[in-house]
């Protein structure tokens, strides 16, 4: 998630920051002792090891390979995990054990292979029953609660649109990292909007990009962290939740321009509007925090601020600024415009 100040931004750099966070944050959850999957913990040490290794030697590309070893040992089976377990509340025995099978090459766990063996069995048992219903693991709660993730936000996907259909328009105008070609077609910057009285440019800053990869991680962020969200406090709460913080993370950062404690900078970027929703979330979950796994959840928030700070303490092309303000303008809101009687149970 990232408010790019325009400049290129170091991918190698960036691969790099996630392939050691990410590995960190899976070692911490998979040494807990009720922690499921301990063979995560072969692959988060492999993903180190693999990104240790060439950061000694071949630097230049410690990112990369690095960032290729998190995508195979640990996106990937992440990934196909929860599709397996899709498949298997849908009660696709077939498809789910194949998945399952495929996904050992590169995540050869004793407890995925337990977990093939039973759909094994399940397949087994489907074929010569008709009338087997039950499923394994948790699999029907799974099926229950895990909808569509667009299907019930229409606002998450008409804000993906925008910035997809923005993306789309900056690439017809020129080219997308010249900050002349930005600034024409409406990235903020503190001069316009002072000295010119542009403040048009809060809104159309919120959906410029400076990056196929900028506009990548936003809007995934955005699906990931969305529909929740959304779900849970209503489309029309989301839409006021996402817009003002995105203008407040401009306008904040516009502000501590003026007074000189951030440099003048040009700004693009949707990542003010989705640190509001984090900010949201934790508003909203400090609404309700007496409600089931609240606390858990709040941790889980912070986790990702802290993250997200790191980052950006470590990259000097984004605004920690920006993110900062959304943030706080974001909590502000979920804590105001949380439902009084709402349940959370269930929410991911």
């Amino acid at each position: 998630m990232t408010s790019a100040v325009i400049d290129t931004v170091n991918l190698n750099h960036i691969f790099l920051f996630l392939a050691v966070i990410s590995s960190l944050l899976v070692l911490a959850r998979a040494w807990r002792p009720t922690a499921p999957y301990r063979g995560w913990r072969i692959a988060a040490l492999t993903v180190l090891a693999i990104t240790g290794v060439t950061w000694l030697f071949w630097r230049g590309a410690a990112g990369y390979i690095g960032g290729g070893a998190w995508f195979v040992l640990l996106f990937v089976p992440a990934i196909g995990l929860r599709k397996m377990a899709e498949l298997a509340a849908q009660r696709n025995y077939t498809s789910a054990r194949k998945l399952g099978a495929a996904l050992q090459i590169v995540h050869p766990t004793s407890e995925l292979r337990d977990q093939v063996q039973l759909l094994r069995q399940l397949e087994s048992q489907a074929n010569h029953s008709a009338a087997f219903h039950s499923a394994p693991l948790g699999y029907e709660t799974a099926r229950r609660t895990d909808h569509s993730q667009l299907r019930s936000a229409p606002a998450v996907l008409i804000f993906i649109l925008l910035n997809a259909v923005a993306f789309v328009f900056e690439i017809s105008v020129g080219d997308w990292n010249d900050p002349e070609v930005l600034h024409r077609i409406g990235a903020l910057d503190p001069y316009s909007v002072v000295v010119q009285h542009e403040y048009w440019r809060f809104v159309t800053a919120l959906f410029l990009h400076g990056g196929l990869l900028h506009l990548g991680f936003n809007v995934f962020a955005l699906y990931v962290l969305g529909p929740p969200l959304e779900r849970s406090i209503g489309t029309m709460r989301f839409v006021v939740c996402y817009l003002i913080s995105g203008l407040a993370s401009g306008a904040g950062v516009v502000g501590l321009t003026l007074i000189g404690l951030v440099q003048t900078a040009q700004l693009v970027g949707a990542s003010g509007s989705i640190m509001g929703i984090v900010g949201a979330w934790a508003g909203f979950l400090i609404r309700h925090r007496h409600a089931p796994h609240a606390k858990q959840r709040l941790a889980n928030i912070a986790m990702i601020v802290a993250i997200q700070i790191a980052f950006d303490l470590s990259t000097p092309q984004v605004s920690m600024a920006a993110h900062l303000c959304g943030l706080g303008a974001g909590c502000f809101l979920g804590l105001i415009l949380a439902p009084r009687a709402v349940s959370v149970a269930g929410r991911r």
